[in-house]
């Protein structure tokens, strides 16, 4: 396995602009869902999105630093780990959590603010917890991570498309709403070709190491779920915002993952392959948790934990 820290994923700069316009484009058809009057909604009841900002920055990074002690993966697997812990939500989210009957109001709100945050909390907890262990501390100081630089490259990825997407849902009202459709379903073809993109050129040394990292990637998307899910029972969220959180916690956007290890870290092998199998897998196990609460009665339980 220590093969992975010398292999690198071959990607050049004009996949990297595709790469990035796709996850703009992405984030663009996220914010034609979104107006100020959704925010004031949310945000009039500050709770469940307090709880999903902890869960979401603050106690997956948290957990993911504590699987990489558990684990001790080599060095460019742990840091993709904390990359992909790092990263905003993803939009996808939205979708399952419809699927789940959970709060898509809640969820789209939380992928829109997490986006906002991430311009500065993806670089600070993958300059923090990348430091804060040795053997990824040498990889940071390596490649010389110019934390200013990533903050830029975050806002033009995320931030200016939600930007612009509000501005037409404000402004233009029909175009919106004729646009929603194609950009909604658009998206998820979209990040499957995101991923497709991005091992092209790299489908041999993709297969020869992804079994390396399976399990790895299983615990940590299930550490993802169960913090969303935990943290909102244990403050008593609704049951449709405990099923949003999981979701939100767990889907993270591996797209932005895989974008900033091709700029910042020359596609080195152990992230790449952590953020790739991320994305395949999380839809995976998206798909199955919003299909498994889809029918849970977790007001039925919430009642009796009361008790």
């Amino acid at each position: 396995m220590n093969e992975l820290d010398q292999v690198t994923l071959h990607f050049n700069d004009q996949n990297i602009f595709y790469m990035n316009l796709s996850l703009g484009f992405i984030m663009f058809g996220v914010a034609l869902r979104l107006s100020l009057k959704d925010f004031k909604l949310v945000f009039s009841h500050p709770k469940s999105v307090l709880v999903g900002f902890v869960s979401q920055f603050l106690a997956l990074p948290f957990l993911t630093f504590l699987l990489v002690l558990v684990f001790r993966p080599i060095p460019s697997v742990a840091l993709g780990m904390m990359l992909v812990a790092a990263c905003p939500g993803g939009n996808i989210s939205n979708f399952m959590t419809s699927l789940a009957n959970g709060n898509v109001a809640l969820s789209v709100c939380m992928t829109a603010i997490a986006s906002v945050c991430a311009v500065f909390m993806t670089p600070l907890n993958i300059s923090f917890w990348g430091g804060m262990y040795e053997p990824t501390a040498g990889i940071i100081e390596a490649v010389s991570l110019d934390f200013w630089k990533m903050v830029k490259i975050v806002a033009m990825i995320l931030l200016v498309p939600m930007i612009i997407g509000m501005l037409v849902r404000e402004y233009r009202p029909k175009v919106a709403d004729s646009l929603h459709p194609i950009t909604h379903y658009g998206s998820i073809l979209i990040f499957g070709a995101i991923i497709v993109l991005a091992f092209k050129a790299n489908f041999d040394l993709f297969i020869e190491y992804v079994h390396l990292i399976v399990f790895i990637v299983l615990v940590h998307n299930a550490a993802g779920i169960l913090s969303g899910f935990g943290l909102a029972r244990i403050f008593k969220l609704s049951p449709a915002d405990q099923k949003t959180l999981a979701i939100e916690t767990g889907i993270q956007n591996s797209g932005l993952g895989l974008g900033l290890i091709f700029v910042f870290f020359d596609g080195l092998g152990g992230m790449a392959i952590v953020a790739g199998w991320w994305g395949i897998w999380h839809i995976i196990s998206g798909m199955s948790i919003a299909y498994f609460f889809k029918n849970k009665n977790l007001g039925r339980e919430m009642t009796e934990i009361s008790k």
